[in-house]
């Protein structure tokens, strides 16, 4: 999927929300332990239920991969129920990969040609060589971590090296890597008053900001400071849908959950 068409259909749904499908089988409705494939189940439930108010959906690959080779055929499963019934929709394979080159080549190989997601989340400490085997891939999107939501963020993006932040070095650096126009960049919810410095360095770029609900991020904060004319943001929320209910009406109450989000973000693009 092109950014272009990521726009467009922000702009049709009036949205753009990202909902993470992270599936803990200890917090999925008992009834569905029953099923074949109890985690396919939930996330085909879920997806028949929320398509229409998201434009991506994001799974947690360790939520898969806990689970062993069933885990995986669920994931495998996924992407292609959604790449199926809803290529309109973004996805992204939130594994957080990067390693040397010939092996972040495999990875990127796993993700979008195997699985074929659009997008997959790649930790940057390595540097150019492993990231640029993902950016190679046309019409794919690797996603930078580059200052994240969890507490353990300040133990070393935010220190400062030769008199710049880390976080602000790793956007400035990966702004002169090989097919750099396929980056985008995850930022969370949580430290939404860093947006503004991070929209200097990287005014045109997506963002993708997860925190937004249980890890106590603001919506209205992140687009005060993140937003740019094209949107320019994906907001995951994971568990505050996922879990809204345990009871066998989950997805009725996860696609509530949803439209309250895309009615907050409908009304932000009105303005």
């Amino acid at each position: 999927m092109t950014t272009t068409q990521l726009i467009s259909e922000i702009q049709k749904k009036q949205s753009f929300l990202c909902i993470g499908l992270d599936v803990d089988l200890t917090k999925i409705p008992q009834h569905l332990l029953k099923e074949e494939d109890p985690i396919f189940a939930f996330n085909k439930a879920i997806i028949d239920a929320t398509n229409h108010l998201c434009v991506a959906y994001k799974p947690n690959t360790a939520f898969y991969e806990a689970y062993g080779l069933k885990g995986w055929q669920a994931l495998e499963k996924t992407i292609h129920y959604l790449n199926e019934n809803h290529p309109e929709i973004f996805t992204i394979a939130d594994a957080k990969r990067g390693d040397i080159g010939n092996t972040s080549t495999m990875y990127a190989k796993a993700f979008f040609e195997d699985l074929e997601f659009d997008s997959v989340t790649v930790a940057p400490y390595m540097g150019k060589d492993s990231v640029e085997p993902f950016l190679a891939f046309e019409n794919k999107h690797t996603i930078l971590l580059a200052l994240t939501s969890n507490q353990g963020a300040f133990d070393f993006q935010t220190k400062s090296v030769d008199g710049m932040e880390l976080y602000k070095q790793v956007l400035e650096t990966s702004k002169t890597w090989k097919h750099s126009e396929n980056l985008m960049y995850v930022v969370g919810a949580t430290k939404a008053e860093y947006l503004a410095d991070i929209r200097k360095i990287i005014p045109n770029s997506f963002l993708l900001v997860p925190g937004v609900g249980a890890q106590g991020g603001n919506l209205q904060d992140v687009c005060k400071y993140g937003m740019i004319d094209t949107v320019g943001l994906l907001i995951n929320s994971s568990r505050g849908i996922l879990y809204a209910s345990n009871k066998e009406d989950f997805a009725e109450i996860a696609a509530k959950k949803a439209a309250e989000l895309q009615q907050e973000m409908q009304a932000i693009l009105s303005k």
